[in-house]
């Protein structure tokens, strides 16, 4: 039986199997090598990391938990997890192994929905993004378009003026954006088109222009998108978790969740989905395990 089952190596999960693996835990770490950010060539906002390339930065993660002989990592998924008796987790791999773990982190991710236009994906993560913070500094003062409708379209419209002001909603059909909102989006300088959208056009993963389907072309140095996310995994669902309007799992403190025992950390729960938000998430759920399994313990 093990401590604690990982499922995910992102740095929600290699950060709390770091913690675990100090505290002289044992660990089993699952992983599909699937990182959500797969397409970027450089993480920002992470102290002493900004500007990394992504997958060094988990190798780096992997590399630091060699040292804590008590952490294993394994290359498979996840097909089941079931809560025994409240006491235990029966965790079931992709190789059709079982194992038991007294404690269950689930920090698994999301999956951006990527809007299906033709050209997009030779773009994406290099001209093409989702997350302003994340990517908006390296264009600032640019020429950028918005994707997107309703209230998910407008706010990301308007969170775009910190970075620049030459900024156009496109909407590609229907824009579902109330008077009110539409007349905002004008207070503040952002014309809104809602012809559609053909294709994407650039060089070299550089947007230069979007082709819509009446012939016209709109120059555009990026694009920003909002189209909503998946759960790379489902497993919280079986579990009882209960969904919040983003998609993503409602924790409570230290990533806990309404069965004792199960944790969710990273991008699969809260608000904030950023690469540092989610190394330190999965910390804090280290924390409560490594407590919750030393209170189990002591007689």
């Amino acid at each position: 039986m093990y401590d604690v089952v990982i499922v995910g190596a992102g740095p929600a999960g290699l950060s709390a199997a770091l913690i675990l693996g100090r505290c002289r835990r044992s660990v089993l770490v699952c992983d599909t090598g699937k990182p959500r950010n797969a397409a970027s060539l450089a993480l920002h906002g992470y102290l002493t990391r900004d500007g990394m390339d992504p997958r060094e930065f988990l190798e780096i993660g992997r590399r630091e938990l060699a040292p804590y002989e008590s952490v294993e990592l394994r290359p498979v998924g996840i097909v089941s997890a079931k809560c025994v008796e409240h006491k235990r987790f029966e965790v079931t791999l992709a190789d059709g192994t079982c194992v038991v773990s007294r404690k269950l982190l689930l920090a698994t991710g999301v999956v951006d929905n990527v809007p299906k236009i033709d050209g997009i994906l030779e773009l994406y993560g290099r001209s093409v993004f989702h997350c302003p913070y994340c990517d908006a500094w390296e264009l600032r003062d640019q020429p950028i378009a918005i994707y997107g409708r309703g209230e998910r379209g407008l706010g990301l419209s308007l969170e775009l003026t910190v970075w620049s002001r030459d900024l156009i909603l496109c909407t590609d059909g229907p824009g579902e954006i109330d008077a009110e909102g539409l007349s905002r989006l004008a207070r503040n300088g952002i014309a809104v088109r809602d012809d559609r959208i053909a294709s994407l056009h650039g060089r070299d993963g550089i947007l230069e222009r979007i082709a819509f389907a009446d012939g016209s072309t709109l120059p555009r140095r990026a694009m920003f998108f909002t189209a909503g996310q998946t759960l790379r995994s489902e497993l919280a669902i079986p579990l009882g978790c209960e969904l919040n309007e983003k998609g993503t799992v409602d924790t409570g403190k230290y990533e806990s969740t309404h069965l004792p025992g199960l944790y969710v950390a990273g991008d699969a729960s809260r608000a904030v989905q950023w690469v540092i938000v989610a190394a330190s998430e999965g910390a804090e759920a280290a924390f409560a395990i490594n407590t919750a399994l030393l209170k189990e313990d002591l007689l």
